[in-house]
């Protein structure tokens, strides 16, 4: 039998992902927890680089895999280039790169569906802040440093401190550090 193998992914680290793929026998999964807004997901690179020509990905759902059109049809056109075979489960479509024109329509629509969800549900989020701000509710994310920490990074900096460095020390990212020092 050819290797047969699972993506997974849910939108959040407490999300179960337990109920995809659930009773298909797979020989590996891989699995992510965060947003599919893009292609940047580790498990996904590395099922990506390790699918060989014979092997089946397995997905529950076209939107677990892709949430952009353009992002979908790249990955399932590379695939099918390498021999993969990617079969969405939800919504019974199979991907062997066999030119089949209905099947190519049918992958157009069902990413056109998952990407049009995926701006209703940004649009949703930022219809909520509006709303939160304007009834004072809303304070946006608390900033990662503190001032003293600021006045602190000024200092070690002022003194020839490595910002990279301070930016380890203090689990930020160096662009938190250069926002800082621009900081009054």
């Amino acid at each position: 039998m050819k290797p047969q193998f699972g993506y997974i992914r849910v939108s959040s680290v407490d999300q179960n992902e337990s109920r995809q793929l659930e009773g298909i026998q797979l020989d590996k999964k891989f699995i992510d927890k965060c947003s599919g807004k893009d292609t940047k997901r580790p498990e996904l690179q590395r099922a990506l680089e390790h699918l060989r020509e014979g092997d089946t990905l397995h997905v529950h759902s076209i939107d677990r895999l892709a949430r952009s059109l353009q992002d979908l049809q790249v990955i399932v056109k590379d695939l099918n280039a390498k021999g993969v075979t990617v079969k969405f489960h939800t919504e019974n479509l199979t991907f062997t790169g066999d030119e089949n024109p209905m099947q190519e329509l049918m992958l157009q629509m069902m990413g056109a569906f998952a990407q049009f969800e995926r701006a209703v549900i940004k649009e949703r989020q930022r219809e909520g802040i509006a709303a939160a701000k304007k009834r004072g509710v809303y304070k946006g994310r608390k900033p990662a440093l503190s001032p003293e920490q600021i006045k602190e990074i000024k200092t070690k900096v002022a003194q020839g401190a490595n910002k990279a460095s301070l930016a380890r020390e203090l689990n930020v990212s160096r662009q938190t550090i250069y926002a800082a020092l621009k900081t009054d």
